[in-house]
């Protein structure tokens, strides 16, 4: 993989007070690609994803040992502002979440909360220009102040993922992001990440291996905590190094 590393983790370990969730994980995600996370539930990839813009950080109990750096700089450290942390560090989670208010108000929440713009001009842009980046402009221009619960599941979520790129992240945090979604809707979640990997890097938690073959270039796979195995997908999911692996992606178990 020739693309630089964008975050880099180094020996960690999670607990969520006394039960250790993640051991010892090891891994380096580039930038501007699309690292997959797999594993059966309750392995620890989504405690891992969330570790990544310190989610994890909202649950009381919770801490990290180990590191993990974005652009080399560790987002644990005391000195790390982490709001401006997760406004380079997006996420979209499993279940789409709308704000309860209109289509464009809910993409210009973040600029405006943020400071980004408050001007009217300004956000008519980003919010055109984040609707089409989310693959969404054309099937709503005509109805932005419609409230987003109007809009379909498959429609929110791209919402979603429109409201996170409007704070211009780095990366975007993927959590099962079409797990509810018909497969209609699912397909255009899946050609809007492959657009996205232009410009932002992307990791995404799915419980679906075809959907981490179709859409990523490297996998991980986690079992009980650990990273058993690294790669690039295609080398993952057709000569795996690890039984565990083999296993797992042949339907043997999980």
């Amino acid at each position: 993989m020739g693309n630089p590393v964008k975050i880099g983790v180094t020996g960690a370990n999670f607990f969520y007070g006394g039960n250790q969730a993640l051991h010892d994980v090891h891994v380096q995600i580039h930038d501007r690609c699309v690292t997959a996370l797999i594993g059966p539930s309750g392995c620890g990839k989504s405690t891992f994803l969330r570790s990544l813009n310190r989610m994890n950080d909202l649950i009381p109990g919770t801490r990290l040992e180990g590191r993990v750096e974005l652009d080399g700089e560790d987002i644990y450290s005391p000195a790390m502002d982490v709001i401006h942390l997760r406004r380079r560090v997006g996420m979209i989670f499993q279940k789409s979440n709308p704000f309860p208010m209109s289509i464009y108000e809910n993409v210009a929440y973040g600029p405006r909360v943020n400071g980004i713009t408050k001007k009217r001009a300004e956000l008519d842009e980003i919010v055109e220009r984040t609707l089409r980046g989310a693959a969404l402009w054309d099937e709503v221009k005509d109805r932005l102040n419609r409230s987003a619960m109007s809009l379909s599941g498959g429609q929110q979520q791209r919402l979603c993922i429109a409201r996170a790129l409007a704070v211009a992240p780095e990366v975007i945090l993927m959590d099962e992001p079409a797990s509810a979604l018909d497969p209609i809707s699912t397909a255009k979640i899946e050609e809007l990440i492959y657009e996205l990997k232009k410009d932002y890097t992307i990791v995404i938690v799915t419980h679906n291996m075809q959907q981490a073959g179709r859409v990523s270039d490297e996998t991980g796979f986690f079992l009980n905590g650990r990273l058993v195995e690294f790669n690039e997908t295609k080398r993952l999911f057709t000569a795996p190094a690890n039984r565990e692996t083999e296993d797992y992606i042949t339907g043997r178990f999980g």
